[in-house]
């Protein structure tokens, strides 16, 4: 059996129990996954789990948040270049799918990509095969992607904001966790364990409600 608590995953409720099972399920296939959730619902604490449960345990996590890459970076960011590659290319640097060479690359916020950002991310989806930018050879990539988003990516689809042929290449499976509120119990259980942490990290006497902590 997998102890979750060490992976930061908490909760005792019949929709959390569910997700673990999918958890345990998806770590042993090395698909492209795609997370479904509400924003601060933990996609990425899922994320690390599943990596941390598989084969490629012992490879680098590496997480992205596509909001924060610039349009005009994308291709460097994700795919390196050679040195000189453009006028301030004074060395070469690793892209961060070079950086996750065998471990996991987690996408996140996969709703923001650009245009130009998703045919990137496409193309290398399609074969894990990638060129740095002014490199004369392709190279191919063992790496497994997680992508996570808190939008309908069916419904930017349809809208025609979010490419369906990139959809079809991440939602090989599918994830889709709960909110809080759906959970039952848990939020009790979350509660407990930040009280158990925050009392250890000021040196406090443990406390089992947020009341005792007003004492």
């Amino acid at each position: 059996m997998v102890d979750f608590t060490k992976l930061n995953l908490l909760g005792k409720s019949l929709e959390f129990t569910q997700v673990l099972q999918q958890i345990d399920r998806f770590a042993r296939c090395d698909a492209a996954l795609l997370i479904n959730g509400e924003t601060g619902i933990g996609k990425e604490l899922v994320a690390r789990a599943i990596h941390y449960l598989s084969q490629r345990r012992d490879g680098p996590f590496i997480p992205v948040n596509c909001g924060a890459i610039p349009d005009s970076l994308i291709g460097s960011e994700l795919f390196g270049h050679s040195r000189g590659a453009f006028t301030d290319a004074r060395e070469a640097r690793q892209g961060l799918i070079a950086q996750a060479e065998g471990g996991t690359l987690f996408l996140d916020e996969l709703e923001t990509l650009s245009a130009s950002g998703q045919v990137a991310l496409l193309r290398f989806l399609q074969d894990h095969e990638y060129r740095p930018l002014g490199a004369s050879q392709s190279r191919l990539a063992n790496v497994r992607v997680i992508g996570a988003t808190n939008a309908n990516l069916a419904a930017l689809a349809k809208q025609g904001t979010f490419r369906q042929d990139l959809l079809y290449r991440l939602n090989v499976l599918t994830l889709d966790l709960p909110p809080l509120r759906s959970r039952g119990d848990d939020a009790v259980v979350l509660a407990q364990a930040f009280l158990r942490t925050l009392c250890s990290r000021y040196q406090q006497p443990q406390r089992s409600t947020i009341y005792d902590l007003r004492r």
